[in-house]
């Protein structure tokens, strides 16, 4: 993108925020700290499970209390990122200013009890739950962010903001939590190797994603 010389913005943390490559912020959607600690409170069980983002560049953008439960895939990521970790103990401790989001994660069975619990935790008025699942490697991630907070809320935002008609729109995807995203797209992709209720939204299909199916599809729009 730099390459080619593109004003390039990036659309991160699920919508959460929109900054620009050389660091300007468009948006924040970030999630208030009182609704994370009522939120911890309820999810006492998944403590193990659990991962907090702020939005700084240094110790302390992730937090959790420690790393025993994680499954290995997202451990090792973590591993890569320990400058940026910080342990605390109770994570609510963490808490002097808003998060961007809360993010529980483990196997797939672990993270739909982790989805029962939510959905009884009274809190679906002041939360967004988006998942993302990965059946081959086990794998599942439930982000919670703000209400309202969606990568296809910020793609509508961010798009109007610029003037870009939807319909100008190109976006791709793959898991659960890309489905405002495509919805509101108006030329909408998925991955070859998206999950299965993706496909049943007569969206176009690309290859799969180590097939270069970005390529594909960009090449098909610009065809």
């Amino acid at each position: 993108m730099q390459q080619l010389g593109f004003d390039l913005w990036v659309i991160s943390s699920n919508g959460a925020i929109t900054r620009s490559l050389a660091g300007e912020t468009f948006h924040r959607d970030l999630l208030p700290a009182e609704t994370c600690r009522r939120l911890c409170a309820s999810m006492q069980g998944f403590r193990g499970n659990t991962v907090l983002t702020f939005d700084r560049e240094t110790k302390g953008a992730i937090v959790l209390e420690h790393m025993n439960e994680l499954s290995t895939n997202i451990q090792r990521w973590l591993e890569k990122n320990l400058q940026f970790i910080d342990f605390v103990i109770p994570i609510e401790d963490s808490l002097t200013r808003d998060p961007v989001q809360a993010m529980f994660c483990g196997s797939i069975p672990r993270m739909q009890e982790a989805l029962a619990t939510l959905a009884a935790s009274n809190l679906d008025e002041d939360i967004t739950v988006l998942r993302t699942e990965y059946e081959a490697r086990d794998l599942s991630m439930v982000d919670v962010l703000n209400q309202g907070c969606s990568k296809g809320h910020a793609l509508e935002r961010w798009a109007g903001h610029r003037g870009i008609p939807r319909e100008e729109v190109m976006a791709i995807g793959d898991n659960y939590n890309d489905i405002e995203m495509l919805a509101f797209a108006g030329v909408p992709f998925i991955m070859g190797n998206a999950v299965e209720e993706l496909r049943r939204e007569g969206w176009t299909v690309t290859l799969p994603n180590d097939q270069n199916g970005v390529a594909a599809a960009i090449a098909q729009v610009l065809g």
